[in-house]
């Protein structure tokens, strides 16, 4: 195998698909990058077992092969060459990379020892934003839950139905609803991607209006993003029915500007949130005002809000972290916020559009 191309270019993909190296592993061939020169592109390639990422670049090839490349030693030296065109050669395993006057030799491995990527069938593919999709991530990624005793909720339950894509995260103690409107409305899925998938997504996608397209076969679903691809297993198992959860009925409503909360929770936040100790905060809801306090063996902290409660006066104890996560993925100006009681859920949604909706759940008195 002979080729060159970009520096940049080159580490620009390895941090991509380095996202799907295991960071612990029986199998030391799942710590290298699969490497393949074909054509007029080099394709690398990472693949933990869970998910597995593929990237393309554009390269000049002299020569056509592939090999395995240590992944930690790879990006390292590619990230301290000079910018400039990186020359690469591979002959028996054996590769040298080099930049200008600066030269590598180093040892690789059979390429078909590494796992393959599972291919998937490119029928009736669900098309959607690159922006929006990257979009929906962030606001609802944080509410994915953590416990390996209930695996269904470490992943993020993707529907589509009746022209509605919805992202729903639930970790036990507070739900994240994330929806957009699509063309396609007979487009009918519901499964459930594994949370740290969806996360490493987020962080590849990029702000644009491009489309990408999501596959899905059996256990295994692809993000087709061009020149990028990942291949993750679907959780097995059935999702919560999240829509029986939201309330149907409240007793207060308040209609608040959301950066006026979200300083307020902040503030109080500076005694709740210690190093090593966790205190609630108080939300207090009177005729014309709302009052965000929170008091500790360290001090204590009253912040009062002017705004117009339609509904019955109550106090209710929250833990602080979960408004002020959703409250800054939040982009409208105005949010309205809905209690069911004084020891029932808190639900945060938008005034106008059925848009995002979060719900959380009090501390107990």
């Amino acid at each position: 195998m002979k080729i060159s191309c970009n520096k940049t270019d080159l580490e620009g993909v390895i941090n991509v698909v380095q996202k799907a190296i295991p960071a612990k592993t029986t199998y030391p061939i799942l710590e290298g990058i699969l490497m393949k020169a074909e054509g007029d592109c080099i394709k690398l390639v990472a693949n933990n077992l869970e998910m597995a990422i593929e990237c393309k670049l554009n390269a000049n090839i002299s020569e056509e092969g592939e090999v395995v490349i240590d992944s930690k030693l790879f990006g390292e030296i590619i990230r301290r060459m000079p910018d400039s065109e990186v020359y690469m050669e591979e002959k028996n395993e054996n590769i040298t990379i080099s930049c200008n006057k600066s030269r590598f030799n180093i040892k690789g491995n059979k390429a078909g020892s590494f796992p393959v990527i599972p291919e998937l069938k490119k029928d009736n593919p669900l098309k959607v934003c690159k922006a929006v999709i990257r979009d929906m991530i962030r606001q609802i990624i944080f509410c994915v839950g953590e416990d390996k005793n209930r695996p269904i909720l470490t992943g993020v339950n993707i529907e589509a139905k009746n022209g509605i894509l919805s992202f729903v995260a639930i970790d036990g103690y507070r739900l994240a609803l994330k929806r957009y409107a699509i063309e396609d409305e007979s487009t009918n899925i519901s499964i459930v991607v594994p949370g740290k998938t969806l996360n490493e997504i987020g962080k590849i996608l990029e702000p644009v209006e491009d489309e990408m397209e999501i596959y899905i076969e059996e256990n295994q679903v692809m993000f087709d993003m061009g020149n990028i691809k990942v291949v993750s297993r679907l959780l097995e198992g059935e999702y919560i029915n999240y829509e029986s959860v939201i309330p149907e009925e409240y007793e207060s409503r308040v209609r608040i500007n959301k950066k006026d909360f979200l300083d307020s929770i902040e503030r109080a936040s500076i005694l709740a949130l210690g190093e090593n100790t966790r205190y609630p905060i108080n939300i207090k809801l009177e005729l014309e005002k709302i009052f965000i306090s929170t008091n500790t063996p360290i001090g204590n902290s009253i912040d009062e809000i002017l705004t117009e409660v339609d509904g019955n006066e109550m106090e209710i104890k929250f833990n602080p972290r979960y408004f002020i996560e959703a409250l800054r993925v939040i982009e409208e100006e105005y949010v309205d916020v809905l209690f069911s009681s004084d020891i029932g859920p808190c639900v945060m949604k938008s005034v106008d559009k059925d848009t995002f909706l979060y719900i959380v759940l009090p501390l107990r008195k």
